[in-house]
């Protein structure tokens, strides 16, 4: 999840992911080979991903998935308007601005429905509401991940250049722990779970939940959709991109459902893959990111037109430390499509893609997040 690299220039080489497949889904000359592009190393953010894979649900589909790492430079957007990538998970605000540059990309799966951000801070800062955060010092990761919170401030009146201290926060927690900051950017599948992880000096226990004072920006109303997948635009105008896209998806959505109903065996999966985080705090993401899928009203993958509207127009208005904003005009072209996913959600007819019933299971954090 990081800064959008400069412009992206138009006429990329565009290749197939495949040859003309069979009925059985396999293509004449073997599976079709796919490179799916995370935005960030291997954790249970994308649990579902890694589900389909090692549980056989894209081998099923005829698909040989190669999973690509992310990491703190790797745009996944521009991987896949490069032709890097046949298919990249990305947040919609940051991969609409890479669309204005010059991406030829298209959200084709919805795979988070709500937003996972929050601003953290102590419990008896004062901070309650987001105009509270006024003359505070408020951390944020940037590279496109704080365009939330200056929707918050601006909404509650505040000039995020002027009305407070901005401070360019690590990927991790510890500028709060150490008071240098008075609220801190986490997201709830992750960096909060670290604050629930560290020893409460005073009491020599973990810190509890009601430590810690939290801004959800999807109660606040400045939620933006994030995880999505995206697809190169160009290449599904070709039948066999078209069809693998919705296989793709489908068997996304099965692994999706399969980490939902099978919770500890994923964040097992996702260990095994060699993320640095440990058992109980993968067990906490799986969790939390299942909270972040499911329900999912109308089928998980399935984008919903008020949240995108919500998104694009949230991304019109809200503006950055310097004055600009995350898009300056509205998206063109194939933005987005339910096309694949309604056509995925068909071919698992009979399934639970809703998910409505979900509830998640409580989890222990250990210290260290072990």
């Amino acid at each position: 999840m990081k800064r959008i690299l400069g412009l992206l220039t138009a006429g990329l080489l565009l290749t197939g992911c495949g040859t003309a497949d069979t009925q059985d889904g396999e293509s004449t000359s073997g599976p079709t080979k796919v490179r799916l592009q995370l935005q960030w190393f291997v954790q249970a953010q994308f649990a579902g991903y890694i589900a389909a894979l090692d549980k056989g649900f894209y081998k099923a589909e005829g698909l040989d998935v190669e999973i690509l790492e992310g990491g703190v430079d790797i745009v996944p957007q521009t991987v896949l308007a490069q032709n890097r990538a046949d298919y990249a998970i990305s947040w919609v605000p940051k991969a609409l601005a890479s669309r204005e540059q010059g991406a030829q990309i298209t959200n084709v799966g919805q795979i988070f429905q709500r937003s996972g951000t929050y601003q953290v801070s102590f419990a008896d800062s004062g901070i309650k509401t987001p105009a509270d955060l006024k003359g505070k010092k408020v951390g944020n990761w940037g590279f496109g991940n704080e365009y939330e919170l200056f929707a918050a401030m601006t909404k509650a009146g505040l000039d995020p250049g002027e009305d407070v201290q901005l401070v360019q926060q690590q990927f991790d927690m510890q500028a709060l722990l150490q008071g240098d900051i008075d609220a801190a950017q986490a997201m709830s599948y992750n960096e909060y779970a670290q604050l629930l992880e560290a020893e409460n000096p005073k009491t020599g226990e973990l810190y509890k939940p009601e430590d810690f004072t939290v801004l959800d920006w999807n109660e606040v109303g400045t939620s933006m959709l994030q995880d999505a997948i995206w697809a190169s635009t160009s290449r599904l105008e070709d039948k066999t991109y078209q069809d693998t896209t919705v296989k793709f998806l489908k068997a996304s959505m099965k692994g999706w459902m399969y980490c939902r109903d099978n919770a500890a065996e994923c964040r097992d999966l996702v260990v095994a893959k060699g993320s640095k985080l440990g058992a109980s705090h993968q067990l906490w993401q799986t969790v939390e990111s299942n909270k972040l899928v499911w329900p999912s009203p109308k089928g998980i993958g399935y984008i919903d037109e008020t949240d995108w509207k919500r998104t694009v127009q949230l991304s019109l208005e809200t503006k950055n430390a310097d004055g600009q904003t995350v898009l300056t005009k509205e998206p063109e072209g194939l933005a987005y499509t339910n096309e694949y996913v309604e056509k995925a959600l068909a071919g698992l007819a009979g399934e639970d893609t809703k998910g409505e019933s979900y509830k998640p299971e409580a989890v222990t954090l250990e210290p260290g997040g072990k």
